[in-house]
């Protein structure tokens, strides 16, 4: 019964408004501001939590890709300094390679540069392990060599590496000469960072800054290797500061000077052909 009432009711309401809008446009107006004025409390209290829920979800939204952004950045940071290792590390070869290349050994027969892969570092003793050998033609009693000068002689050899006796070790005796005097004496390491100089003449005039070099004395090293510089004239005992940086060192070059000296023959042998690996770094004189 009420349906039948209220039907009625809302069709003749709709159609009130109808002909009042068409008949003033200003008082329908009036009435629809009215009403949104009455509605718009009511909307503004239901708007401001459902505007908080929508910026807390932005919030969570931003925070979510911001970890993301950090975790990108972290692994990022990471690669680089990864490649900034492997940059340094290659950048310290390269300028330890290249210090190689500024002493020219004259007169050698083979050489080949190789790097240092263990130091002894011990108080009674004074060598180094280097990855070359007997298959890249290193053989016992030639010279190694750095940029700067001399370094000592080979040892020992095996297949794929070899001990280099450096001029500060106990057993290193080298006949040198004093540059500017030639006086000549023997250079003899004792395991301490400057080696002595033995047998100078009596007569001898030593000062420190004299250039120290080899004699090609017993058919071992070429006459005029650099070898150092007279450190200190104390007490009738003559100390050497090597040119060479014994304590730090990355790459050596071995040289074969042809010279079988002092040692029998069989301890020299020639140069063997490589066995299809590539030796670290070898030129062939030419």
């Amino acid at each position: 019964m009420a349906h039948r009432v209220v039907v009625p009711f809302l069709v003749l309401l709709s159609m009130m408004f109808i002909v009042l809008g068409k008949a003033d446009v200003l008082l329908f107006d009036r009435l629809r501001i009215g009403i949104a004025d009455a509605a718009a409390p009511v909307l503004q209290v239901v708007a401001q939590p459902l505007s908080a829920v929508a910026g807390a979800a932005r919030h969570a939204e931003g925070l979510f890709d911001l970890y993301h952004d950090n975790e990108r950045l972290r692994e990022e940071n990471a690669r680089l300094l990864q490649w900034q290792e492997v940059a340094r590390r290659l950048q310290a070869e390269n300028v330890a390679l290249r210090d190689l290349v500024k002493l020219s050994p004259e007169g050698a027969a083979h050489y080949i540069s190789a790097q240092v892969i263990a130091n002894s570092g011990g108080a009674f003793a004074r060598n180094v392990l280097v990855s070359a050998g007997e298959r890249d033609g290193v053989a016992r009693g030639q010279a190694a060599v750095t940029g700067e000068g001399l370094v000592g002689r080979v040892a020992e050899v095996g297949e794929r590496a070899a001990r280099i006796l450096l001029l500060t070790d106990l057993n290193s005796r080298i006949p040198v000469t004093v540059a500017s005097t030639n006086d000549r004496a023997v250079m003899a390491g004792d395991n301490s960072d400057q080696p002595r100089l033995l047998y100078l003449p009596i007569n001898a005039v030593v000062k420190p800054g004299d250039r120290i070099v080899t004699t090609g004395a017993g058919g071992v090293f070429p006459p005029g290797l650099p070898v150092g510089l007279v450190a200190s004239v104390e007490g009738g005992a003559v100390r050497v500061e090597p040119f060479a940086q014994l304590s730090r060192l990355d790459y050596v070059r071995i040289v074969d000077f042809g010279l079988g000296g002092v040692l029998p023959q069989s301890a020299v042998p020639r140069p063997k052909a490589k066995r299809g690996a590539r030796a670290p770094d070898s030129d062939a004189a030419r």
